[in-house]
């Protein structure tokens, strides 16, 4: 694995993002311009990452299932799948999606650069199915004022967490991403007693502080996202921003997260939906609506570079 360079997955955690979630129109030339852009991404990085070499500028790509078997056929990543929808207390929906850019850095307007030159790359070669425009919020809190993130692994630990291994060794170096864009009702929200609030989500809001196991609600939302194998506790990188246009009344978390199998997120977000057990679902869904669900694949930077 030691020659095989992930994609800036485990990147720090930056105060602008762009989420690009595109889908790609038929035809073999469409596809040669995709083929074209992962071997040239880099390139292109460096070009506009070079205007500020304190931005940390950074890109990831990643492919639905559908357009892997367009784009590069077999061999195809073990796990790679569309997103499965999730019926239960709530519902979490499965959108379109064949690319996604998540592209970071300090600055919105080296996000916003890269982006503008990713898209005439393409041309018309794809349409845009969702775009949002991330920003750090505060002390790193969400909309609804809590601090988001907190729980994130670090170092080696979030390699170990998002980045694929020995298990698959012609994916080594790859991570599979899960992309929910949720909007917030925060007028009812804000209408919560603090107290309650702090319950629905485990922790204390001003100062972080995680509840105690024998304070927290069975529904709090950080004891359904906890999901454990054989005792020890299965880890994803997360990746969350907060967004929103105030004229139009749109405010929202995109949910963001990197895992070495897709299988823990899907667990957390049954946990979260249906409930574990079934009816013990994650009541800051009464308040935040899931309107994307996607699931893609990023190949290692080598993969990228070698297409």
């Amino acid at each position: 694995m030691s020659s095989v360079v992930p994609q800036p997955v485990v990147a720090k955690l930056t105060s602008a993002a762009i989420f690009l979630v595109v889908t790609l129109n038929p035809g073999p030339q469409h596809e040669e311009a995709v083929r074209a852009l992962c071997g040239d991404l880099a390139s292109l990085l460096r070009a506009v990452g070079f205007r500020d070499p304190d931005g940390r500028l950074s890109c990831i790509m990643a492919f639905g299932s559908g357009a892997w078997d367009r784009l590069f056929g077999q061999p195809r990543p073990r796990d790679l799948h569309p997103f499965r929808e999730i019926k239960g207390q709530h519902h979490a929906v499965s959108t379109p999606g064949d690319m996604l850019f998540h592209i970071r850095a300090t600055r919105m307007d080296l996000c916003f650069e890269l982006a503008t030159q990713i898209m005439s790359r393409l041309g018309d070669g794809v349409a845009t199915a969702d775009e949002v425009h991330g920003f750090k919020y505060f002390d790193e809190r969400d909309l609804l004022g809590f601090v988001d993130g907190t729980e994130n692994p670090v170092d080696q630990d979030a390699i170990d967490a998002a980045i694929i291994g020995d298990e698959d060794t012609a994916f080594a170096g790859g991570s599979y991403v899960i992309t929910q864009k949720y909007l917030h009702d925060l007028k009812a929200w804000n209408a919560v007693p603090v107290e309650q609030q702090e319950n629905i989500v485990g922790r204390a809001k001003l100062s972080d502080i995680e509840q105690t196991d024998a304070e927290k609600a069975p529904y709090a939302h950080n004891v359904l996202t906890n999901i454990e194998k054989d005792g020890k506790q299965l880890q994803i990188v997360r990746d969350n921003m907060p967004f929103g246009e105030v004229g139009k009344g749109e405010f929202g978390t995109y949910f963001i997260g990197y895992a070495r199998s897709p299988d823990r997120i899907e667990q957390m977000l049954v946990n979260m939906f249906v409930g574990q057990p079934p009816g013990n679902y994650d009541r800051l869904l009464d308040f935040s609506k899931a309107v994307t669900g996607t699931l893609f694949f990023a190949p290692s930077a080598t993969f990228l570079a070698n297409v």
